[in-house]
């Protein structure tokens, strides 16, 4: 792997983004904002999860009011996503929201974003610059507001990463240019609490504009695939995208934008950055994925198991396992293993076999042996 792209640390709400900082992992809540009580449940049940900052859509003035009432009530930093209209993003700054999140593409007025650029360094209120491929300025139109239709934008006319040959102008080539714009204009007023994002639903192309990009500027970079999907496929979309640049050392917080429960969203995250050890949080499970050697219902088990550990919150590496090929070195190689097998399972902690139990005992047995790794976890800790 890679070592870590150096990026100028900037502080969102407490939680630091960039430097030297794990990579954080963000979720945006899918409630109407204007629903102070909806909004901030949603905002609690991601604290639980373990999201490190929270992004709320900001459609209208109503929304922008409601921001410093939902701010008062939550634990963790809160974004204001802000589109087409400069003056939500000065009404939700005066509010004190911790970060903002700003669209080149849709407000495209250079003293517009003066002024919002202007609030902001005034409250030291960092700002993401948040291209988008869906909502990308005209070809020819960047930081231009008139003599343009967003329906004749020939966006979706330009070569995707891939399908560009030589003297084309790309939509990489597109996303970064909308990116160094925006980027300008807040260099010019000496503002620097930065973080970029360059999303596309095409994978190639995403990675390829944050890999441009990471080489042209020394600010954090925000990552994610826009509208991936699905919680299955849009997770898997996302693994491919965002491991594939967190493995070459670019990114510095992470968002799994998914068609689901935004909880949902903070685990796959989490999922992501422990699969390349670059950040451990609660319990990482190993399954076997059973075949015709195992002599038990090896998934049902691992369900069920995976089930269980979401109340364990330590730092805590289970193995599941259902043979005698691979079960034994996977279960001696987690914290606690499990290697089931005809009518009774060897239990083991820390490389060690502690204990051979019965089938009808396994699952409780093991439970047991969890607990009791992830209480000594919890008390080296505090």
């Amino acid at each position: 792997m890679a070592s870590r792209r150096p990026t100028k640390p900037l502080v969102v709400g407490g939680v630091q983004v960039g430097g030297s900082a794990p990579i954080t992992v963000q979720s945006m809540t899918k409630t109407d904002t204007r629903d102070v009580d909806a909004t901030v449940a949603q905002i609690r049940g991601l604290e639980e999860a373990g999201c490190d900052i929270v992004r709320c859509a900001v459609p209208d003035m109503e929304a922008a009011q409601a921001i410093p009432r939902i701010k008062a009530q939550i634990k963790i930093p809160l974004v204001a996503d802000i589109h087409f209209h400069y003056q939500l993003a000065l009404e939700c700054l005066r509010g004190g929201v911790d970060c903002l999140r700003l669209n080149p593409g849709n407000i495209r007025d250079e003293d517009q974003v003066k002024q919002v650029v202007t609030a902001a360094r005034e409250r030291g209120t960092p700002i993401r610059i948040g291209v988008n491929f869906g909502s990308l300025p005209p070809v020819g139109g960047i930081g231009q507001t008139r003599g343009f239709s967003r329906h004749l934008d020939m966006v979706n006319k330009l070569p995707k990463q891939g399908l560009a040959v030589e003297g084309d102008y790309s939509l990489v080539d597109h996303m970064v240019a909308t990116g160094l714009w925006e980027i300008g204009i807040l260099e010019s007023l000496d503002f620097d609490l930065i973080k970029i994002s360059m999303k596309a639903f095409d994978v190639p192309t995403t990675v390829e504009a944050y890999r441009r990009l990471s080489t042209l500027v020394p600010y954090p970079f925000h990552l994610g695939i826009t509208e991936a999907g699905t919680e299955r496929s849009g997770s898997i979309r996302t693994a491919v995208g965002l491991g594939t640049l967190l493995y070459e050392g670019i990114g510095d917080t992470i968002r799994v934008s998914l068609s689901a429960d935004p909880r949902e969203e903070v685990t796959a995250g989490f999922e992501i950055l422990k699969a390349l050890n670059l950040r451990q949080k609660g319990t990482t499970l190993v399954a076997c994925p059973s075949c015709g050697r195992a002599d038990v219902d090896v998934i049902s088990l691992a369900n069920t198991v995976d089930g269980l550990l979401k109340d364990i919150n330590s730092e805590v590496k289970v193995a599941v396992m259902g043979c005698e090929v691979n079960g034994p070195g996977e279960a001696k190689d987690a914290d606690v293993g499990i290697a089931a097998g005809a009518g009774r399972a060897v239990i083991f902690r820390k490389g060690q076999k502690t204990r051979v139990v019965s089938a009808e005992d396994m699952l409780p047995a093991l439970m047991e042996e969890v607990r009791a790794v992830a209480a000594g976890v919890a008390s080296e800790s505090s």
